[in-house]
Parts: structure tokens; sequence; C-alpha cells
């Protein structure tokens, strides 16, 4: 364990937002994948299942879990898929 306040504080920190950090990826990773599978099928929803997908990876994006270019080349193979 650390000695040092500051650090006691970022396990602290570290603590608490590890858990939301990882569920927020693996909530983009989902949509990403039910996108593409749904685009891939043709299906009814994959307009919506889309929309869903890039919206996890602008919220991923925002909250600083992934780049900026990997979000935008993950929207871009995205709607390539979608658009096919």
């Amino acid at each position: 364990m650390p000695q040092i306040k500051g650090a006691i504080k970022r396990v602290r920190q570290n603590y608490k937002v590890t858990p939301k950090n990882s569920a927020q990826m693996s909530a983009m990773r989902t949509a990403i994948k039910q996108a593409e599978q749904a685009a891939r099928e043709n299906a009814d929803n994959k307009d919506a299942l889309f929309k869903d997908a890039v919206s996890a990876i602008d919220t991923a994006e925002s909250k600083g879990l992934v780049h900026k270019n990997k979000a935008a080349r993950d929207k871009s193979r995205l709607s390539k898929i979608a658009a096919k």
C-alpha cells in the first residue's frame, strides 16, 4: 500500500473508476458486435443498432476511454459494413 497521501487517494479513485470504465468499454464492444451482426444479416433493426453503436463509441471517446482516432476508425468501419 502507498504511504503518500496523493497515492492513497489515487488507489481509492482507481478502485471506484476502473469498474465503470470496464463496463463502458464492454457496452461499446457489445454494441459494435450487435451492429455488425445485424448489418451482415440485413436485419430490420440494423439502423437502430448502428446508431446505438456510434453513440457508445462517441461516449467512450468523450470519457477518454478510447483515442479519437480509434473512435473514428471504428465508426468508419461500422458505417462501411452497414452500407453494404
